[in-house]
C-alpha cells in the first residue's frame, strides 16, 4: 500500500485550437507520464484556453478522457481569465454596446457558470447537483483524506479597473461560503488544498515597473482570501496565471505557482502528501 498520496499540478495552457500539434502531443506525453509514474490526482489550475473559446475546452476534456483522467477523484480544473474572457471582443464591442460594468459582471459569471456545466463531471462527479464556483471536493484515499477548495478567481474586464483583462478578485460571496461552518465541518481532518487562477503574489518588488505589472495582474482581495484560506486551516494553496513556477508561503500557508504549460511542457509541479500530514513538493520535468 502507498503511504502517500501523489498530486501533480500543471496549469495555462492556452490552448489555440487544434492546429497546434506540438503542444497537443506534449499534452498526451505529460497525461501518459502522470499515469505510468502511478500519480493518484491531477490539478489544472486555469488557462486551459488561449481565447475563451469552449472548443478549446474540448480538446482539454477530450485529452483527459483519453488518458483515463476524466473523473471527479482524478482530476480537477478551475476557469483562468483566458477561459472567460476574450479581450478583443471586451475591448472592441462590449465596450461600445454594453458600457454597464454590472451587466460585464453578470456576463463573466454566466461564462464561469458554463465552464463548470461543461466540466460538470470534474465539479459534481455528474450528478444532479449543479456546478458552480466555489465547489469543494474531499477525496478519501488509502493515504490520506484530500479535500480541495476551489474557487474562481476571475475578475471581469473593465477599461479603467481591469484594462488587460488580468486582474483577479474572488467574489466575497464564495468567501462567505467557504468558511461557512459546514464547509468547515466537511473539511475536518482532511489535508485541505485551496485552488484559483491568480496568484496571491507576483513581483511585488519597490521598482515601478514591476509594480505596474503587479498591478495588472494582481488578485485584488487577496488579504480576504488568504483570511479564509487560514481559517479552514487550508496546508497548500495551488494556482498559476503568473508563468512562473515557484513556490512562497503567507500567512503560514505554502502557495504554488504551477508555471506554464505553453511554454514549459515539459515541467510540473508535484505533489506529496504522507498520511501523518506532512508534504513535499518539486518541480518535476518528464523525460525526453
Amino acid at each position: 500500500m502507498k503511504h502517500d498520496v501523489h498530486i501533480a499540478h500543471i496549469s495555462d495552457l492556452h490552448i489555440a485550437g487544434s492546429g497546434e500539434g506540438r503542444q497537443l502531443q506534449d499534452l498526451d506525453r505529460m497525461l501518459e507520464y502522470l499515469n505510468v509514474s502511478g500519480y493518484d490526482h491531477l490539478v489544472i489550475s486555469g488557462d486551459l484556453s488561449d481565447r475563451g473559446r469552449t472548443e478549446d475546452w474540448a480538446i482539454v476534456k477530450d485529452k483527459l478522457v483519453r488518458h483515463g483522467w476524466y473523473h471527479w477523484e482524478r482530476t480537477t480544473v478551475v476557469a483562468g481569465n483566458h477561459d472567460l474572457i476574450r479581450l478583443e471582443e471586451e475591448m472592441r464591442f462590449y465596450n461600445a454596446m454594453n458600457p454597464l460594468q454590472g451587466l460585464r459582471e453578470r456576463a463573466c459569471r454566466q461564462r464561469a457558470e458554463s465552464f463548470c456545466r461543461f466540466f460538470r463531471e470534474l465539479v459534481t462527479g455528474g450528478d444532479d447537483t449543479e456546478p458552480a464556483f466555489p465547489f469543494i471536493k474531499v477525496m478519501r484515499f488509502p493515504a490520506a483524506t484530500l479535500s480541495i477548495v476551489a474557487c474562481n478567481s476571475v475578475h471581469a474586464w473593465s477599461p479603467t479597473d481591469n484594462p488587460l483583462g488580468a486582474r483577479g478578485v474572488i467574489d466575497p460571496s464564495e468567501l462567505r461560503a467557504i468558511a461557512s461552518p459546514a464547509v468547515r465541518k466537511a473539511l475536518s481532518g482532511s489535508f485541505v488544498i485551496g485552488l484559483c487562477h491568480h496568484a496571491l503574489k507576483v513581483y511585488g518588488t519597490d521598482r515601478l515597473l514591476d509594480q505596474a505589472f503587479d498591478w495588472t495582474m494582481e488578485l485584488k482581495n487577496r488579504d480576504d482570501f488568504l483570511q479564509v484560506m487560514r481559517e479552514i486551516d487550508a496546508r497548500v494553496v495551488l494556482h498559476g496565471h503568473f508563468h512562473r513556477f515557484q513556490t512562497y508561503t503567507s500567512g503560514g500557508i505554502e502557495f504554488i505557482n504551477g508555471g506554464s504549460f505553453r511554454y514549459a511542457s515539459k515541467r510540473f509541479s508535484a505533489l506529496w502528501i504522507a498520511e501523518d500530514g506532512s508534504f513535499t513538493q518539486e518541480f518535476s520535468d518528464i523525460p525526453l
